[in-house]
């Protein structure tokens, strides 16, 4: 009995030590495997989206040496009478409103602070969508009635081999892609735990194989369409997106801090939901859109992609929110109006006749819930019309 007692105890420290040098060895993978697994945590979800940069790798976007676009003090707007409600139940966590590029509300929640870069989630395909305009303008893509594969031709035989550009664009590549949050073996939970992983969003891509119609048959939302946007740029531009997007957006936005992209295993960008901002920069981005793409006298986006992009142009259903190239549409939307949106509560909201433009943030869990969304469009419709 001894005998065995002192083999149990050898092989237990073995045992020990074994899971102590794999840890050491896969010390960065297992803590961002944790980071992925408690991000959306109550008690830490306010944190993790203010701190991405602590727990995933990444990659800063230069904002260059130029000075920073001044917001004017606005006359204080009077917000809503629901909106004090609004906050706390949708967890917003901050807020600002410009009017006519003038700041005339700014607030904090949840511990946040005006210097936090909070995590874009979604709105993040809006800003690569700007990009794309500046480079189909700069003649370095064609047509957007080109194949993907013609600048991503690693991604010939994969789900996407068929699909166009304007297809990817407008969500309707005809791609099979489980987009629940909730299913631990989901398509976007598998990607991310490749992210997590240190993997290759590129060959994650590239091994998707399954499609439930023909591209530009039917809209969807597929988050990896971002991702094969990403692949296009660089395929036809030759160079990364962090490097493009802060000579071609970032830079010319003069912007109060350098933004940063999370980025996979290879350092290349993650470009659906991995762009963290102040919440002042998000609202000058949103002030370009609202300008027709200008910003201080600079035409930074053409006049004729903002049209385009925020158009209600892809195949949604009748009686629904409609979506143009990465941007969506309310319904009922007046001309003019619409907004970038990520889940877990952060939007860009964008009023054009009304000189309007919101950029909140919030860690809303419940977001998925029922009329929610519906209830923040009211609710930045009704901050919209207050401020007038």
């Amino acid at each position: 009995m001894r005998t065995f007692g002192k083999w149990l105890g050898r092989i237990l420290l073995m045992l020990i030590l074994a899971i102590a040098v794999v840890y050491v060895w896969k010390r960065d993978q297992v803590n961002r495997l944790y980071s992925v697994v408690t991000l959306y945590d109550a008690n830490k979800i306010v944190g993790n989206f203010s701190g991405m940069n602590l727990a995933f790798p990444n990659t800063e976007i230069d904002r260059g040496t130029g000075p920073v676009h001044a917001l004017a003090q606005g006359p204080s707007a009077t917000m809503p009478d629901a909106f004090d409600t609004w906050v706390t139940d949708r967890t917003v966590t901050s807020l600002v409103v410009l009017k006519d590029g003038a700041l005339v509300h700014e607030s904090y929640y949840q511990g946040t602070t005006d210097t936090d870069r909070r995590m874009s989630f979604s709105v993040a395909k809006s800003f690569l969508s700007a990009l794309f305009g500046v480079v189909v303008s700069d003649g370095q893509i064609t047509s957007l009635d080109d194949p993907v594969t013609k600048y991503a031709a690693s991604l010939k035989g994969s789900a996407y081999d068929g699909a166009s550009i304007k297809n990817v664009l407008q969500m309707s590549s005809g791609v099979l892609f489980d987009e629940d949050y909730l299913a631990f073996s989901s398509d976007i939970n598998r990607m991310s735990r490749v992210l997590a992983l240190g993997g290759s969003m590129d060959g994650f891509t590239e091994d998707l194989r399954a499609t439930f119609t023909t591209p530009g048959a039917q809209w969807k939302y597929v988050s990896i369409d971002t991702h094969v946007l990403s692949m296009v740029i660089r395929g036809a531009t030759g160079r990364d997106i962090a490097a493009l997007m802060s000579e071609k957006i970032i830079a010319p936005l003069g912007l109060e801090q350098a933004p940063y992209y999370i980025t996979d295993g290879d350092g290349v960008a993650f470009v659906l939901g991995g762009l963290n901002l102040r919440t002042r920069d998000y609202a000058r981005f949103g002030q370009m859109f609202l300008q027709n793409g200008m910003l201080d006298g600079h035409q930074i986006v053409p006049a004729d992609w903002v049209t385009a992009s925020t158009q209600a142009s892809a195949k949604t259903a009748p009686g629904k929110i409609g979506y143009g190239y990465q941007w969506w549409i309310p319904v009922d939307a007046t001309a003019g109006e619409f907004l970038g949106r990520g889940i877990y509560g952060q939007y860009i909201y964008v009023n054009q006749p009304l000189g309007i433009v919101i950029a909140s943030t919030a860690a809303d869990r419940l977001f998925r819930e029922s009329g929610v969304h519906s209830a923040n469009i009211a609710m930045f419709r009704a901050i919209a019309a207050s401020a007038q």
